[in-house]
C-alpha cells in the first residue's frame, strides 16, 4: 500500500496533475462559488506556463543535476553500483530487453568498467512490474551485450526504491570487504541517491548519467527574444522535466524526514 501511494499522490503535485485537480474544482464550485472557480482556472493555466516552458524546467533540472559533477578525471574504486530505472523488459512485441531514457547509466558503467575504473559491477533493481524480470537482471543483459563479463557482474534484486538500493547493496559490499564504490544514476536522482548510500556508511563516489541540462541548451536558451519566447510556450518534454525534478525534492523532503539520509 505504501508503494502504491508513493506513486500515486505525487501525481497530484506534478504540473499537469495539480493543473487537472485545480480545473475539476473550477466545475465543481463554478455556480455556487464563481470567484473560487476563476482562481483555481487561472491558478491552473499558471501551473501549466510555469511548469511547462523549457527555460523553467531547464532551471529547476539544473539545480539537482550540477550538484554532483565529479572532478575529472573520475578516480578508480573498488566496484562500480549502478541502480535500477534504465531499462524496461522484453515483454512482446519487443524481442529484447529495452533502454529507456535513463539507459544511459548502463552505458556509461560499461565504459567505466572497461576503462579499468573497477573490477566489479553492481546492479540493483528488483521486480519494478508482476511478472517480469527484476531490473539487475535486464542490466546484466545490456552490460554484457557492451563487452562487460558476466564474473565481473554482481546483481541484487530484491529492491523496489532507493533506501532499498543502498540497504541491500551494503550487505554485498560488507560481505565483500568492499568500501569504495563509484555510483552511477541518473544525475537528476544522484543527489537523492547519494545521501542514502553516505547514511549507509558507504563511501560512494558520484558518477551520475542522463544528464538534461547541458551548458549548452541553458545557454541557448537565453539566446535571443525569439529563443526566449519559443521556450516560455508549454511543451509536453518540458513538463516531463519539471514532474521529475519535483518528484525528486519530494523524494529528498520524504527521506529526510523518515530517516533515510
Amino acid at each position: 500500500m505504501f508503494l502504491f501511494l508513493s506513486k500515486l499522490l505525487p501525481l497530484f503535485v506534478y504540473p499537469l496533475g495539480l493543473s487537472c485537480v485545480l480545473l475539476v474544482t473550477t466545475l465543481l464550485v463554478r455556480r455556487k462559488l464563481p470567484r473560487l472557480a476563476t482562481a483555481a482556472t487561472t491558478l491552473a493555466l499558471a501551473v501549466l506556463l510555469v511548469g511547462g516552458n523549457r527555460w523553467m524546467a531547464l532551471q529547476l533540472t539544473r539545480s539537482l543535476e550540477w550538484r554532483n559533477i565529479p572532478a575529472a578525471p573520475l578516480p578508480s574504486a573498488e566496484a562500480i553500483v549502478v541502480l535500477g530505472g534504465g531499462t524496461e523488459p522484453a515483454s512482446s512485441p519487443r524481442p529484447w530487453v529495452q533502454l529507456n531514457k535513463a539507459g544511459n547509466r548502463l552505458l556509461y558503467a560499461a565504459k567505466l568498467y572497461r576503462e579499468g575504473k573497477a573490477p566489479l559491477v553492481i546492479l540493483s533493481g528488483g521486480v519494478a512490474r508482476p511478472g517480469a524480470a527484476p531490473e539487475a537482471a535486464n542490466m546484466a543483459e545490456i552490460l554484457k551485450f557492451a563487452g562487460v563479463p558476466e564474473s565481473a557482474i554482481v546483481q541484487e534484486t530484491n529492491s523496489l526504491n532507493t533506501y532499498e538500493n543502498a540497504l541491500n547493496v551494503r550487505t554485498i559490499l560488507v560481505s565483500r570487504g568492499i568500501h569504495r564504490i563509484l555510483l552511477v544514476t541518473s544525475a537528476m536522482h544522484m543527489p537523492r541517491a547519494l545521501l542514502v548510500f553516505e547514511h549507509q556508511g558507504i563511501e560512494a563516489l558520484p558518477a551520475p548519467a542522463d544528464f538534461i541540462a547541458t551548458g549548452r541548451d541553458i545557454e541557448e536558451s537565453n539566446n535571443g527574444l525569439e529563443t526566449i519566447a519559443i521556450n516560455l510556450v508549454p511543451d509536453a518534454e518540458s513538463m516531463e522535466w519539471s514532474s521529475r525534478v519535483i518528484k525528486e525534492y519530494l523524494g529528498l523532503a520524504v527521506y529526510h524526514l523518515t530517516g533515510r539520509h
